[in-house]
């Protein structure tokens, strides 16, 4: 199948899975959760959904657990949306921590400035 087609899929996926997250879902278990990316396999079959979740180690525990309990209710949401399809794709979701590695990176740099400005480089004066 062309990428072109696989990606408007996937484009698809995504923005029926953040809405119907974001607005249907009414399991308390599932805090602030955002789609960050899907990937669909090339025969249609597979799409893993990569999502990120605020919060601590226990709530993106209970999130995905919730998340992973509507898998059904969500694939059947993308099965309305993309009902021109002779097949849905089965649904992998995935936590998503790039997020968080790049908060990490940003809190080593901003520590790193931090100890230059709190010691400059001594210049060296008879050079």
């Amino acid at each position: 199948m062309a990428k072109q087609r696989l990606q408007q899929i996937a484009d698809t996926i995504q923005r029926v899975l953040g809405d119907v997250i974001q607005h249907e879902l009414n399991d308390p278990r599932i805090g602030f959760a955002t789609v960050t990316g899907v990937a669909v396999s090339a025969d249609l079959q597979h799409a893993t959904i990569h999502i990120s979740v605020m919060g601590d180690e226990e709530q993106r525990k209970e999130t995905m657990a919730g998340l992973q309990r509507a898998r059904g209710y969500l694939r059947r949401r993308v099965a309305d949306e993309l009902n021109h399809m002779r097949f849905v794709p089965e649904l992998h979701l995935k936590l998503d921590t790039s997020l968080d590695y790049s908060i990490h990176i940003e809190d080593v740099l901003r520590e790193i400035a931090h100890e230059r400005e709190a010691n400059p480089p001594k210049l060296d004066e008879e050079q």
